[in-house]
């Protein structure tokens, strides 16, 4: 056996595919029967969406069947090769956390400009314009951004990272979560791929965020998430379904995302490989 081999031993199976399986087949199920019952609640989509609740709904039933698995992950723990959990820093940091809750204006600012480029008019709607109070909107959006965050960044983003390197798992969870859009993929095809590409460079933004963050994660990633819906409401107009702002969403998140892969690979080429690998730990769960 290879010196370097000598000690190691074949990781146990940890069921990650399982728990992914059904969180995402739950998160599936529960948003579309919540999609059809919000007629019937009388609350308006600008104010909230109740497709929203189903990664939330789904977090509660993959912690049915594996209680201490799931709060591993929403609590941020990574198994490390020692058998103590990585990415164990207490908070983002203020740099970190700026850096992240900026972004959304920097994207929708970009999105502004494009529409301005291309139409000569800035594409603003007023909020005297709506028919909901702006602080009313602003507290349900936060609040359906962390039912959907809960899931897709403190729950599923943690668990690929189990076995997946952060921006494999980032680009993966951004994917699914786009998917999970079911009503954007009926759209043309121009406007479903910006918005998958919006979705996967801003998911691979917020995990490379909060990479080793186990507290305010779920804050982070619902007042990013906030800043983008409401940004889309006011500027980009979501509700027209225009092709134009939702590519330059696209690609205004995947330019936002480059150096934050970029810090990232620095960062990594900076520590020994055994302090960044989650997936070869033994008795990983």
């Amino acid at each position: 056996m290879p010196e370097h081999e000598q000690g190691q031993r074949r990781t146990p199976p940890t069921g990650w595919a399982a728990q992914a399986g059904v969180f995402l087949a739950v998160a599936f199920v529960a948003a579309g029967m919540a999609g059809a019952l919000q007629p019937a609640t009388g609350i308006p989509p600008e104010v909230v969406q109740l497709t929203q609740l189903g990664p939330a709904v789904a977090v509660a039933a993959v912690a049915l069947l594996w209680p201490y698995r799931t709060r591993d992950r929403l609590a941020g723990i990574l198994p490390g090769r020692t058998g103590t959990g990585t990415g164990t820093r207490s908070g983002a940091g203020p740099r970190r956390a700026a850096a992240l809750l900026l972004t959304p204006v920097l994207l929708i600012a970009l999105c502004a400009c494009g529409g301005l480029l291309t139409s000569g008019s800035l594409p603003v709607t007023s909020p005297r314009a709506l028919a909901h109070p702006l602080a009313l909107l602003v507290a349900a959006q936060f609040i359906g951004a962390c039912a959907e965050e809960i899931g897709w960044r403190c729950y599923l983003q943690p668990l690929l990272r189990t076995r997946f390197g952060p921006i494999t798992a980032s680009a993966a969870v951004g994917l699914l979560w786009g998917l999970w859009h079911v009503p954007v993929l009926t759209q043309e095809p121009a406007f479903a791929a910006g918005f998958l590409l919006a979705t996967t460079a801003m998911s691979v933004i917020l995990g490379l965020a909060l990479e080793g963050v186990r507290s305010n994660r779920l804050l982070l990633a619902g007042g990013f998430h906030t800043l983008i819906n409401l940004g889309m409401l006011y500027v980009t107009d979501e509700s027209a379904a225009r092709t134009a702002p939702m590519l330059f969403l696209g690609a205004a998140a995947l330019a936002a995302a480059l150096p934050w892969i970029a810090t990232a690979r620095r960062a990594a080429h900076e520590v020994t490989p055994d302090s960044i690998t989650v997936a070869t730990a033994p008795g990983a769960r």
